[in-house]
């Protein structure tokens, strides 16, 4: 899911990642954007919850001159739809939040494949998060990838904080920006059905590609095309 705010000057493309996953997710996309000479960046998401993580992507976003493409994969958009409405240069609802948004699906089957790890907080006891099963994350995440490619990814995943889960989201950026999604009809982690509804919701332009939940890893050109046709939407508009 993207979220765009209109202005003058070319846009900076941000690529924000989701839960069990890191910015290299992004490689094939960057090279894709950076061979049209789009400015691009892929920061890391902490993974600690969405309001942390918000705070901490629009306090990235506003030190970016100019206009930003903010593009959010899975978790990610979460993160991108909440940082857009407090970043001054730039899909969820209000109070909503993304384990019941998850648990509301019928293709999605994360929740079964999900491994409960700890970490220390800041109070000195222990916090929640998750893991995917190593076992599970070929089927679950990147069934459209080799095995051995889904292997090494499962290897390297990040977990994702419990807060993730149950943060409720602020206020979404698509009830005042233009959006795009791309829908992975085979995605079984996010399940392509909440994912289709919630970017029917935002109003946004949907593109479906038959695609596994990693569809920037696996679809990488489809995913960069729709980009570009938002970069190109924000750099047609008019200044305001």
């Amino acid at each position: 899911m993207s979220e765009t705010a209109p202005a003058a000057g070319p846009p900076t493309v941000v690529l924000v990642h989701g839960a069990f996953a890191d910015a290299s997710s992004w490689n094939g996309v960057i090279k894709r954007l950076q061979a049209q000479g789009v400015p691009v960046t892929a920061p890391a998401n902490p993974l600690r919850g969405v309001s942390a993580d918000s705070a901490y992507t629009a306090g990235l976003l506003e030190q970016i001159p100019g206009p930003v493409v903010a593009v959010g994969h899975s978790y990610g958009g979460a993160v991108i739809t909440n940082a857009a409405t407090k970043a001054n240069n730039v899909v969820t609802e209000e109070g909503e939040r993304l384990g019941e948004a998850t648990a509301a699906s019928k293709d999605a089957i994360l929740s079964s494949g999900l491994v409960q790890l700890h970490y220390p907080a800041a109070n000195g006891e222990l916090a929640v998060e998750f893991a995917v099963d190593p076992a599970r994350f070929h089927e679950i995440f990147a069934a459209d990838l080799p095995a051995e490619e889904a292997a090494v990814l499962a290897a390297i995943q990040r977990p994702i904080a419990e807060l993730a889960f149950s943060d409720p989201s602020g206020p979404p950026a698509w009830k005042s920006l233009p959006s795009w999604a791309v829908v992975g009809t085979g995605d079984k982690a996010a399940g392509a059905d909440v994912t289709r509804s919630m970017a029917q919701r935002a109003g946004a332009t949907i593109t479906e590609v038959d695609s596994s939940h990693l569809i920037m890893v696996s679809q990488p050109q489809a995913v960069a095309d729709v980009i570009l046709e938002a970069v190109t939407s924000v750099g047609s508009a008019p200044e305001h």
